[in-house]
């Protein structure tokens, strides 16, 4: 779309991290489903915007050096569709999407209550502090157009590891880089095999899970809202470029381009 992006990643305490590792599927999804709930919710109601937002949530559960850190990205146009559904909206002061303070608050406060009503014995896991913690939102600028796209995709289709990253293995012992987030500096670390297997293993997924979800308009729920976004836009489909037709084959003997006169039907088996 013509739209510059936002993308916004939601980070959980710590003291959360073992609980969602024993109840993956569970609190997966309530980490997808309640970040974006949390961003609907202030997109509609922030003096900033006030509008039906359209948003990509994708989950991650790593960090570079593959320890357990469960956290979400969201991809966001910056405007939505008017509570009324007729007008496009973009934000008042464009260096200012939302507020950190309030999505985080309010992923705290929606995943507070989905727990207790619907999952008392895991709430009662918890400890009190972490309701009382400031939990962490960050909203960037990307961009807009295909420079966006690039750095959004590394989010999409990024994977846990990949075994270029393996610098040594000698059966017991692996080494692998990473690059640190705080400095950028690449840096090493040598596990034994068995905390490797560890390490990278905790970052499956439960079967059938699906870590990349549309929410509001951009959701196949939201078809007709999409259908109207496109029009208030004035966005149309790109016209395509007909591919170019190759070149006839040249004979191998005197290179000169050679035409198809006629085609045999293979033989039937012995």
């Amino acid at each position: 779309m013509p739209l510059p992006y936002y993308l916004v990643t939601f980070t959980v305490p710590g003291q959360l991290r073992a609980l969602i590792r024993s109840n993956q599927k569970l609190l997966y999804d309530l980490l997808l489903r309640h970040s974006a709930g949390a961003l609907l919710d202030v997109g509609r109601s922030h003096k900033n915007l006030g509008a039906q937002l359209g948003l990509l949530a994708v989950l991650q559960s790593w960090t570079r050096d593959l320890r357990f850190h469960p956290h979400l990205h969201c991809v966001v146009p910056a405007g939505g569709l008017s509570i009324d559904g007729l007008r496009w909206l973009r934000p008042k002061d464009p260096a200012y999407f939302l507020p950190e303070a309030a999505l985080a608050m309010r992923l705290r406060t929606r995943l507070k209550r989905a727990l207790q009503q619907d999952h008392p014995q895991l709430f009662l896991q918890i400890p009190r502090p972490v309701w009382s913690m400031n939990w962490v939102a960050d909203v960037r600028a990307v961009g807009r157009g295909e420079s966006a796209l690039k750095y959004l995709a590394a989010y999409l289709y990024r994977t846990a590891f990949s075994a270029e990253r393996i610098l040594h293995d000698d059966g017991r012992f692996i080494t692998f880089s990473y690059r640190h987030s705080g400095s950028g500096q690449t840096r090493t670390v040598r596990l034994p095999a068995e905390a490797f297997r560890h390490r990278f293993l905790q970052h499956v997924l439960p079967r059938g899970f699906q870590r990349v979800r549309s929410f509001g308009w951009l959701s196949a729920a939201g078809k007709n809202n999409w259908e109207r976004i496109l029009a208030l836009l004035d966005w149309k489909q790109p016209a395509l470029t007909p591919p170019t037709p190759l070149p006839p084959p040249l004979c191998p003997s005197c290179h000169q381009p050679m035409k198809l006169v006629g085609s045999l039907s293979r033989a039937p088996p012995f």
